[in-house]
């Protein structure tokens, strides 16, 4: 059964991590305010999680326990399964179609298992009339998917821009304050707890890119494509760059991109130059920021704290407020069976770039750069070269707008001018 608008909207909680620790301590702390806010009360009956006897901080005791979550999800005594275990497939995935199944709404914080199955979830919810909400899986506490399914719904969104991994945020500002390598900030941010437990998932974008495909998605009617993601983490991303970038006016960031364009749907999720002087290029440490920008609206910027308990246990309440308030809707904005199956444009967009390459110190070396380019259609906007004490030249050269492959073009050609020290660098340049 849907949850009705009499009595009190009974919840159901799978995993009791940080979350999940933090929606419990939310309704016991606000419960007279959520009941004033949405008209009924907001109670907790069951829940659910690996370890039955773990200490997390609050009581549990007043709640029915299921060690097996699907269980949870099709007790008659929950109208709303709350999934909080992570996991693309497995439990997580298990449990949520058990509980739509059985008429229960869903709330999940699951940016994996929807960027993955989000399709043939929301056509499940949405043949029984069943709200599946996912506010918590992007940008923890920052509203985003309301923002674009609500305040923007009259908006043709344009392009759709953002830091969505805190941990990746961390690495880069706090490279560039102590001038040390990547290699040292990524063992001090892992020993601070900052990681996934596997990092690839930061530090190689993918936790970002799954967020990526669930914006995607909401602001352009698509299905949801993490396939379609041009994807690249920031492994490679070097304190010269960063320094060099900032000596050229800029900052580095693991930026996530999305738009419509004639070519088709272009969704990025790498690393980039950012003016210093944008709302972009100021974000320090572990906060988020998305960038949304709509034909009627124009630009604005959402900012805060993209994980942690409060803010993302913050998020899964809001969804909890609007199923109590009987506000229901399609999962990503319209109807799952109205969604496009875009076409991926990977990085058709003109853009400038940053290229930093080490040259043989002899005459000409640089003529023969300069006339790589040109033949391949990059013309140089900027260009700096940097004293130096051995055999090779550091140079800095940031391009006019330019295509990705006129770009692979001249990079290909520069290994056989013969004056190359090293590989060159080469990052995209986005205008904010």
């Amino acid at each position: 059964m849907t949850p009705t608008q009499t009595g009190p909207l009974r919840l159901g909680i799978a995993g009791l991590g940080t979350v999940g620790v933090g929606v419990v301590r939310i309704i016991r702390q606000q419960a007279a305010l959520l009941t004033a806010r949405t008209g009924r009360e907001i109670v907790i009956t069951a829940v659910s999680a690996r370890t039955r006897d773990r200490d997390r901080g609050v009581n549990l005791s007043p709640y029915a326990w299921e060690d097996d979550p699907v269980a949870l999800a099709t007790r008659d005594d929950v109208d709303v399964f709350v999934e909080l275990m992570g996991g693309e497939d497995g439990p997580a995935k298990n449990a949520t179609e058990a509980a739509l199944a059985a008429g229960k709404a869903v709330i999940t914080a699951n940016k994996a298992m929807l960027a993955m199955h989000g399709q043939a979830l929301a056509e499940a919810a949405e043949a029984k009339g069943l709200p599946l909400r996912f506010e918590a899986a992007v940008a923890g506490g920052i509203p985003v998917i309301k923002t674009l399914m609500e305040g923007l719904a009259g908006n043709e969104i344009t392009r759709v821009m953002g830091v969505m991994n805190g941990s990746c945020n961390y690495i880069l500002t706090r490279m560039e304050n102590a001038g040390a390598s990547y290699q040292e900030i990524f063992a001090e941010a892992d020993g601070l707890g900052y990681l996934e437990a596997d990092p690839q998932l930061d530090v190689g974008g993918i936790d970002a890119a799954h967020k990526l495909a669930l914006i995607s998605a909401i602001a352009f009617g698509t299905r949801v494509d993490f396939a379609g993601i041009e994807l690249e983490g920031i492994e490679h991303v070097t304190i010269e760059d960063i320094r060099a970038a900032a000596d050229m006016g800029y900052k580095i960031k693991l930026l996530g991109v999305t738009q419509m364009t004639g070519r088709g749907l272009e969704q990025r999720m790498q690393p980039c130059l950012v003016p210093e002087t944008s709302p972009l290029g100021q974000l320090e440490g572990g906060t988020n920021m998305v960038v949304l920008e709509g034909d009627a609206v124009g630009q604005i910027v959402l900012r805060g704290a993209g994980a942690g308990e409060g803010p993302t246990a913050s998020a899964v309440m809001a969804d909890v407020c609007d199923i109590a308030r009987g506000i229901t809707g399609p999962v990503f904005g319209q109807p799952a069976e109205t969604l496009k199956t875009a076409t991926s444009a990977q990085s058709q967009m003109p853009a400038p770039y940053y290229l930093r390459m080490a040259l043989v110190d002899k005459p000409g070396a640089l003529a023969k750069i300069a006339a790589v380019l040109g033949e391949a259609g990059v013309s140089i906007n900027r260009m700096r070269q940097y004293e130096h004490a051995d055999t090779s030249a550091p140079v800095l050269i940031v391009t006019h707008k330019t295509t990705q492959g006129a770009l692979q073009e001249a990079l290909a050609a520069m290994d056989g001018t013969g004056v190359m020290a090293g590989a060159p660098v080469a990052l995209r340049i986005e205008e904010v």
